[in-house]
């Protein structure tokens, strides 16, 4: 398969989307990003590596996070963690407070900000560092010790942060908040502003692309079974309500985030990850949407 001509035809083929959609201007920090910067990076579990564009710029992988505070919660809490969350799609706006208050506090999955935020009540409680072993375990995952928050991305949420406060707080009226709400807040937000490029994300996500070797990453230890379920809540809830969407064009598991970044994974072959700032309206980067799509149908590999 030739990788490289493939991601250089997607590369020419997606300049048609260039101006759709918009960033994510409600968080100010994401507002002043260069919306017309693109980039993709594959690398095959042998170590080939194929990029264009801008794969080696970092950006603010936002709800990427999630798939590794998951990995992190699950390996700590097993089984148990489904008692404070469940494993369907929402069906919703990934900030959304109408199911949570009807389903008494507890979040449909671990992917919407609500699920997320109980994971990170969940990780201040169990880590004895929580903000540097979260970190430390990302940088182990990716294999490059030089990935960071952005202390700034972070803020920038914090100040408009009053939906993901009212959604705590809301949690913590239903007993699913077991630590202080600020600081349970303040690390959701500094997870979210990691900062990673696509030749990263893309590395990262072959730890969940071959689940069958032994997955442990500075002490974050899964099993071939935790994997897969991962995997399937990838599949089923990582593109909040658009994941069918994201299933019917691409076909694979993965992750998506409002600073425009999609990291995806075809199982046994390859971790994937496109970067493109401006958004469709469910939150999805509008060019990766479009890359991954054309990325499967010229490769004919996807989990279909």
């Amino acid at each position: 398969m030739d990788y490289q001509q493939i991601l250089d035809d997607i590369y020419l083929q997606v300049q048609s989307l260039a101006g759709v959609g918009r960033q994510a201007d409600y968080i100010p920090a994401l507002a002043q990003v260069d919306p017309e910067q693109m980039g993709m990076c594959l690398e095959t579990l042998d170590g080939d590596l194929f990029a264009v564009g801008d794969a080696q710029v970092r950006f603010s992988i936002q709800s990427i996070s999630k798939v590794f505070a998951l990995a992190m919660a699950l390996s700590m809490e097993g089984e148990n963690l489904w008692q404070r969350m469940g494993r369907e799609p929402s069906g919703s706006t990934f900030n959304s407070m109408v199911l949570l208050e009807v389903e008494h506090g507890k979040p449909r999955n671990p992917f919407i900000n609500a699920g997320a935020i109980v994971m990170s009540d969940i990780l201040l409680e169990r880590l004895p560092n929580p903000h540097r072993d979260f970190i430390h375990f990302v940088r182990a995952l990716a294999g490059n010790d030089s990935i960071a928050y952005n202390p700034i991305v972070a803020e920038s949420e914090r100040s408009q942060g009053y939906l993901n406060a009212a959604i705590a707080n809301l949690l913590k009226y239903h007993h699913n908040i077991k630590g202080d709400i600020e600081q349970v807040l303040r690390f959701y937000f500094l997870m979210c502003s990691v900062e990673m490029s696509c030749q990263e994300l893309a590395h990262a996500f072959l730890a969940f692309a071959n689940h069958r070797r032994p997955f442990d990453y500075n002490g974050v230890k899964l099993t071939a079974s935790q994997v897969k379920r991962m995997n399937a809540i990838m599949q089923t809830c990582g593109f909040y309500d658009e994941a069918g969407e994201f299933s019917y064009l691409v076909g694979l598991p993965g992750k998506s985030g409002v600073g425009g970044g999609i990291a995806a994974f075809c199982p046994q072959r390859y971790g994937v990850a496109v970067w493109s700032p401006r958004l469709n309206s469910k939150g999805n980067s509008v060019v990766g949407m479009k890359a991954l799509e054309l990325l499967t149908t010229d490769t004919e590999e996807s989990i279909f």
